[in-house]
């Protein structure tokens, strides 16, 4: 069965959609911005900042990092590289089946389970928290342009009304 042009379309749409939201790696590993936060105001603000600004390079780090826990095991990194394109395809690039999450969802779990991965998912993840953490606290804000320019917590607390913002009477 080929794939009809309405899912080659949302395929198509789906990768332009997180493409969009990735920041250039040179602009993320740029060693010139960091520096250590005058204040723990500062270190909160920033890591809040360059977590909304850097989310996808983030999540590209953790998913890198996962698999690079997986290396020396063969079957167990065959298999999540099969699950993660069953996810792009079955679930991300479509907008038909919502469904799609719950056996999606319980095949991984039955994976990470039935191969021992759990343990280097749960060694991805501390790891990838503490470089994320590294990361958005040295990393300085300053230079940061782009669509992002309101406040880091949201846009209730920006200086420009967002939709669905609050906005004082």
């Amino acid at each position: 069965m080929l794939p009809s042009a309405e899912m080659l379309a949302n395929i198509k749409e789906a990768t332009q959609t997180v493409a969009s939201t990735r920041r250039p790696w040179r602009v993320f590993l740029d060693l010139s911005a960091l520096t250590l936060p005058s204040s723990i105001s500062e270190a909160s603000t920033r890591l809040a900042h360059n977590f909304t600004y850097f989310l996808f390079n983030y999540a590209l780090l953790l998913l890198l990092i996962f698999l690079l826990t997986l290396f020396p095991h063969a079957l167990p990194l065959l298999l999540f590289l099969l699950l993660s394109a069953a996810w792009y395809f079955l679930y991300f690039s479509r907008d038909d089946l919502p469904l799609a999450i719950v056996p999606l969802a319980l095949l991984t779990l039955v994976a990470l389970f039935a191969t021992g991965a759990w343990l280097n998912l749960l060694l991805a993840l501390l790891i990838g928290a503490l470089v994320v953490f590294l990361h958005g606290v040295l990393r300085s804000t300053d230079d940061l342009i782009g669509d992002d320019q309101e406040s880091p917590y949201g846009p209730m607390l920006g200086d420009t009304p967002a939709s669905g913002a609050y906005v004082p009477v």
